[in-house]
């Protein structure tokens, strides 16, 4: 099966060690994720993120309730962290995380492989529409970061 790819370029003015700090505690996702997605975090065993960690995601797809379980599987600080999805609405997603420094600033990759569910039919009548909704939520973060209305803190 033909796995799908979004990859995203974002820069984010703060230094290394605060922009990744920002994105290894798992609660700050909230404050970058679109309302619509009324998305919240059900369950994780700590504040920051650690490899082998299992977080529970709750949130609404196109209206409808959802849960998501996914799990760290790489962790390297102020470098790169990558977690799988155990449990959810797709049939595969793996999305890394990786951050480099640039001067004063971090530029943070994020590099998304995903596999919708049912098949040849899932990815005729849904690629472009989760592609589309993927984009929101990404633009969305993006435009949150560019705005430095967040306050980049552990």
């Amino acid at each position: 099966m033909t796995r799908l790819v979004l990859d995203r370029v974002t820069r984010i003015d703060a230094p290394l060690d605060k922009a990744f700090a920002f994105f290894s505690f798992h609660r700050n996702l909230q404050e970058i994720t679109p309302p619509w997605a009324r998305f919240r975090i059900a369950a994780c065993p700590s504040d920051r993120l650690h490899e082998g960690d299992r977080i529970e995601y709750r949130f609404r797809v196109f209206g409808l309730p959802m849960r998501w379980t996914a799990r760290i599987t790489a962790y390297r600080e102020n470098e790169i962290f990558a977690d799988f999805q155990e449990r959810g609405p797709f049939r595969y997603w793996l999305h890394t995380h990786s951050f480099r420094a640039d001067g004063d600033a971090t530029v943070m990759h994020d590099h998304v492989e995903y596999e919708l569910p049912f098949g040849f039919l899932g990815r005729w009548f849904g690629a472009r529409l989760v592609r589309r909704r993927l984009e929101a939520i990404f633009d969305y973060r993006a435009e949150q970061l560019h705005r430095g209305t967040l306050t980049i803190r552990p």
